[in-house]
């Protein structure tokens, strides 16, 4: 991570109060800004993140990251996160900092979260007040808890143990350390799901996909450009791109992404 401090803010109450850690450059004079929203089990001071938080900077634009409660250095532990708590925490850090209007960015579970939030936000100010200008998904997984995990992943044994014990140890392709999946997880994601439903985000949305990921399948990502149907949506299909698209020109295909939207702001 960069010399910037983070600063630390409260969400929730009582037993459910958390310390968030967020890193946020204002910028220099009235420009759109860009927030950015981790995936599941990842942090703010990943690749794409950090190169985002450079690009920004060096055109003098506003950016927000911040870790979600039990990842990187925000307090809280990992197993008591479900999607309605992350979310809970990206409104309050967009709410609290992205004054400006701002371009949204999600990856994965982030663009889950990236998508729930413009959702809250629009029933809250209007598509006329909004202040989300643009999205860009990067292998967006909405409703990835039932639709990949419990549905196609999930062997019948492992979805008794998650029932019956609480928790189910995923081993990880990117960590030496499992995903914990918890009941919590499972049973909150499910009052969360959006594919089938039509979802309005008030702004323009690009979607970045690889079509060798792993694990969000592309066609999800057609799934989701079709939920989107009153939203202008430009799907890119990335043949060889992996998961994580964050080779150079993965990297540089979504400053681009960003760029674009931020220019029509500007």
């Amino acid at each position: 991570m960069d010399a910037q401090e983070p600063q630390y803010i409260t969400v929730g109450e009582g037993k459910g109060e958390r310390e968030i850690a967020v890193l946020r450059d204002d910028g220099k004079g009235n420009m759109p800004g860009i927030f950015w929203l981790s995936g599941f089990k990842s942090d703010m001071a990943g690749t794409k993140a950090e190169r985002l938080d450079e690009w920004a900077k060096s055109q003098g634009r506003p950016s927000t990251r911040f870790d979600y409660s039990g990842h990187g250095i925000s307090k809280g532990a990992f197993t008591d996160g479900t999607i309605s708590r992350w979310t809970e925490e990206a409104l309050a850090v967009f709410e609290r900092y992205c004054k400006e209007p701002t371009i949204v960015i999600g990856s994965s579970m982030g663009g889950w979260i990236a998508l729930l939030l413009a959702i809250a936000h629009l029933k809250a100010v209007g598509r006329e007040n909004s202040r989300i200008a643009g999205m860009v998904l990067i292998a967006p997984a909405p409703d990835f808890t039932e639709e990949l995990m419990w549905k196609h992943e999930f062997s019948e044994d492992v979805k008794r143990k998650i029932m019956e014990e609480g928790r189910f140890e995923r081993p990880s392709d990117y960590s030496d350390d499992p995903y914990i999946i918890t009941r919590d997880l499972i049973e909150d994601g499910r009052n969360n799901l959006i594919l089938n439903t039509d979802i309005e985000t008030g702004c323009p949305v690009t979607i970045l996909q690889g079509q060798r990921d792993e694990d969000v399948p592309w066609r999800h990502a057609l799934r989701l450009a079709e939920a989107l149907a009153r939203d202008d949506v430009v799907l890119t299909l990335v043949k060889d791109g992996d998961h994580r698209l964050s080779r150079e020109e993965d990297i540089l295909r979504l400053i681009r992404a960003v760029e674009n939207l931020t220019a029509t702001e500007g």
